[in-house]
């Protein structure tokens, strides 16, 4: 293919993109403006009404990290544990040998 014609489907392809991203914005404001003030008003009723029916971050049992859905958080979610793996491997080797020894100590290991 020559570079002339690679060109050419790289500057339509562009066009069709931002053309895409444009309905796609037009749509979502013509949804967002279809709100009535009092559509509005009862959906942020409704959002305060469920969190206040929450309990607080330090009430009832152990607070549960969910798992990120994003690429970007779970690669930060990576770059965090090999921070701590890899950043300290003498702390990260004494925390297994204390590991091992507990084992040990409570009858669970089979070492």
């Amino acid at each position: 293919m020559r570079l002339a014609t690679v060109g050419k489907l790289l500057g339509v392809a562009g066009i069709a993109g931002v053309a895409a991203t444009g309905v796609v914005l037009a749509r979502d404001e013509r949804e967002r403006r279809a709100y009535t003030p009092d559509d509005v008003r009862v959906r942020l009723h409704a959002r305060a009404d469920a969190v206040a029916s929450q309990p607080a971050p330090g009430e009832g049992s152990l607070e549960v990290v969910p798992e990120p859905t994003t690429r970007r958080g779970r690669l930060a979610q990576r770059a965090s544990w090999q921070r701590r793996r890899f950043v300290d491997p003498v702390a990260t080797a004494v925390g297994n040998q204390v590991a091992r020894l507990r084992r040990r100590s409570s009858g669970s290991g089979a070492s």
